[in-house]
């Protein structure tokens, strides 16, 4: 049985437009992708996309999860579509309903931001660990070059629940698309859903082996300054290609394979 079956959601296709429906399509492969990945955290944490073609005036419209369902339950028609005033347009009918601190987090971003089309926030072991250290992500292995020097960090003020910590979190991001929330988790957003989850992949790996490396109780070798600045350059326009297109294709091969439902 697909999870659309067992959570009786009617499919909306007919009822969105063409840039609608491929960014439900994107966001809810994002949420299969990061529980396959082992990135969810049972119910909470949250993906959203931006709606490409909001009505001009409204201030633009945003996908999040139902607050209850599983990331590898979402299906393309579970997505809520919300306003950046937190008024649900559309909500599958079923008992979930938004989240605080998912709207709180990603409509700071969508407000400040018009260039980002989707953001990814955990809550993973490797993530929280990372983001409880004074020293923050180390450019101890190439993968963490990628991020070394790009990253923002926001300060913990307690759950983000309050929309009033919309403007801090905002000033804190800046122009980055990289940050770490300070005793809390990651955030990565960027111009497609595809780019933000490789994002937050390689982030990830890179908390991971910082803190493998850390705790094998032995001096750590850090690159020399001029070794990490070569290779943060690499990612740089125009010498890195831009992350996701290339691995998104193979990735809903993978997904369709395991379970298509995601689509409905």
């Amino acid at each position: 049985m697909t999870s659309q079956a067992a959570l009786r959601i009617a499919p909306i296709r007919a009822s969105v437009s063409d840039a609608e429906w491929q960014a439900r399509l994107d966001l809810a492969a994002c949420y299969r992708l990061c529980d396959q990945y082992g990135m969810s955290d049972m119910v909470y944490t949250h993906i959203t996309a931006r709606v490409p073609d909001s009505p001009p005036g409204e201030g633009g419209h945003f996908l999040i999860n139902p607050n209850g369902m599983l990331f590898s339950e979402i299906t393309a028609s579970s997505l809520l579509k919300v306003s950046l005033e937190g008024e649900v347009l559309y909500r599958p009918d079923l008992p979930y309903g938004l989240h605080p601190a998912g709207f709180t987090i990603h409509s700071a971003i969508y407000r400040a931001r018009p260039d980002a089309m989707a953001a990814m926030h955990t809550h993973t072991i490797a993530g929280m660990a990372v983001s409880a250290l004074k020293c923050g992500l180390l450019p101890l292995t190439q993968t963490a070059t990628r991020f070394y020097g790009r990253i923002a960090y926001h300060d913990f003020r307690g759950p983000e629940r309050d929309p009033g910590e919309r403007d801090l979190l905002a000033r804190s991001i800046g122009a980055r698309n990289y940050c770490i929330l300070r005793n809390h988790g990651l955030l990565t957003l960027g111009e497609s859903v595809p780019e933000t989850f490789i994002a937050m992949w390689g982030m990830e790996r890179a908390c991971q082996a910082q803190l493998q490396a850390m705790a094998c109780n032995t001096e750590l070798n850090l690159p020399p300054d001029e070794v990490v600045a070569k290779s943060c350059a690499m990612y740089d326009p125009p010498n890195s290609r831009r992350y996701g297109l290339l691995e998104w294709p193979g990735l809903m091969r993978k997904l369709d394979l395991a379970d298509p439902s995601w689509r409905d």
